[in-house]
């Protein structure tokens, strides 16, 4: 894992353009077999998996919350930052993981490539759609290696899986879905703002968000859970199975038509994104669906068993079942899939992991984009699949059950995926043929070419966010 620097700085020179934040140069060149230096920001949750993979060139680490900081650095001979800002001006540093929460990724992956670093972001790249794109170009601009932190894609299981399928073996993909029946109990809600102690630096916690009063129990994790800062379970953990099954499909753009229809059912609580959702991705050719259900298989569940009494489809909980004309594929995880015929009967599996922070550092060394198994321009569109899927939630409504299967139409696909949604909600105790607990959101269309939504102005609108002054996103793409 200690991979040096033999070829690092190639293309040091590209990095001396228009740096914005903060204002530093590339930094010297270090001498022929060094370790490439590496700082992780972020360290409270998956920043412990990026200090791990990147231990043997760990050189410094980053959070605003003072005791996480302290706490993950231990005895580690390390430089410790509160603010980004201040890492990013040491010019020894040579490459950055970023593992902050979803609406500070954008922020500090340009600002860490303005400032001649390379960077591995875990996903999604973004928190929305707009920024998402500034940072895939900031990598071609600044020409950085820039890895978005889908492991799967370093899977040489996935990897063989995707090109048996691709080659044919199946006939032609009919469609891709996309399954995140993952655990998610309430977070609660106070009746009073959130005390943030004094060992977090909420104004940097917040950066390009609205910096408002908390009304959860926990500050950190639970920020998935409300679209100020996360993108809800589909861009939490999903964006690892939208990106499967993407990859699968083989789309390197956004689709034309974006449909949701879901809600936060089974409790009341300071969340605001969907734990029940299905969404539509109607991609002209195999249309690409998926689903998301925090809920247990049923309300016995509710007090004891959750975590162990989720819903399975197809074989798939947390994956993707890829059908195609004379077969189909299921992906349960990160590192296995297996393959079977129109009758059901197994005839391929694959099995095995790979390590992808190494492949990050391997393609640092290199200098070769190419070699990036999870490429920035990969994460961004992905990432971009939930964001779209999320917005068009946001400008939904309730209603009643008829206008949902009005809305959906004949798409077949999409029907049978609302009815499985409305059948685990009855097991939850929750009517939605009765009751207008579903929202209905906006059936939004995409000009795949230039991301921009065609039919909605406020959902254009939304595609990117109001940046809090001093936590502007840089505009890298040109303007279309």
């Amino acid at each position: 894992m200690a991979i040096t620097r033999r070829n690092f700085v190639k293309s040091a020179a590209v990095a001396g353009a228009a740096i914005t934040m903060p204002a530093a140069s590339y930094g010297r060149i270090l001498g022929t077999n060094e370790k490439i230096n590496v700082a992780v920001i972020g360290i409270n949750g998956r920043g412990g998996a990026h200090m791990n993979g990147f231990k043997d060139n760990l050189v410094a680490l980053c959070d605003c919350d003072e005791k996480v900081l302290n706490n993950r650095a231990g005895n580690r001979d390390v430089k410790k930052f509160v603010d980004f800002r201040k890492l990013l001006e040491d010019k020894s540093i040579n490459a950055v993981g970023i593992a902050t929460p979803n609406h500070t990724h954008s922020l500090i992956g340009i600002a860490a490539m303005q400032a001649g670093k390379d960077v591995y972001v875990e996903k999604p790249v973004s928190h929305n759609v707009w920024e998402g794109r500034q940072l895939a170009e900031a990598a071609r601009k600044y020409d950085k290696m820039c890895q978005c932190g889908t492991q799967s894609r370093s899977s040489p299981s996935l990897q063989q899986a995707v090109k048996f399928v691709r080659d044919g073996n199946l006939g032609k993909i009919l469609y891709a879905l996309g399954t995140c029946f993952k655990p998610r109990q309430s977070i609660g809600k106070l009746r009073k703002p959130l005390e943030i102690p004094s060992h977090i630096n909420y104004d940097l916690w917040c950066g390009p968000a609205e910096k408002k009063s908390l009304y959860r129990p926990r500050l950190h994790y639970d920020w998935h859970w409300d679209f100020n800062t996360g993108n809800g379970d589909m861009g939490n953990q999903g964006i690892h199975q939208m990106d499967i099954a993407r990859w699968f499909l083989g789309y390197d753009e956004l689709s034309p038509r974006i449909l949701s229809i879901g809600g936060r059912l089974g409790y009341n609580d300071a969340g605001n994104t969907p734990n029940t959702q299905t969404v539509l991705h109607d991609y002209g050719g195999a249309p690409l669906i998926f689903e998301t259900r925090g809920l247990p298989k049923s309300i016995r569940f509710h007090k004891t068993g959750w975590r162990q009494n989720m819903d399975r489809f197809r074989g798939s909980g947390i994956g993707v079942i890829i059908q195609c004309e004379k077969g189909h594929v299921v992906i349960p995880s990160y590192t296995r899939a297996k393959a079977y015929d129109s009758d059901k009967k197994e005839i391929k599996s694959w099995g095995g992991g790979g390590n992808h922070f190494k492949n990050f550092l391997e393609a640092v060394e290199s200098r070769d984009r190419s070699k990036l198994n999870g490429e920035i321009m990969e994460g961004h569109l992905s990432s971009a699949l939930c964001h779209t899927g999320g917005l068009s939630h946001q400008l939904g409504k309730q209603v009643r059950y008829e206008e949902i299967t009005e809305a959906v139409g004949n798409h077949k696909l999409f029907a049978e995926s609302v009815e499985r949604i409305v059948r685990h909600l009855k097991s939850n105790g929750i009517d939605a043929k009765r009751d207008a607990v579903l929202t209905l959101g906006a059936d939004l269309k995409m000009d795949p070419k230039t991301e921009k939504i065609t039919n909605h102005e406020k959902g254009n609108q939304m595609l990117s966010r109001e940046y809090r002054k001093g936590f502007e996103v840089q505009q890298v793409a040109k303007k279309s």
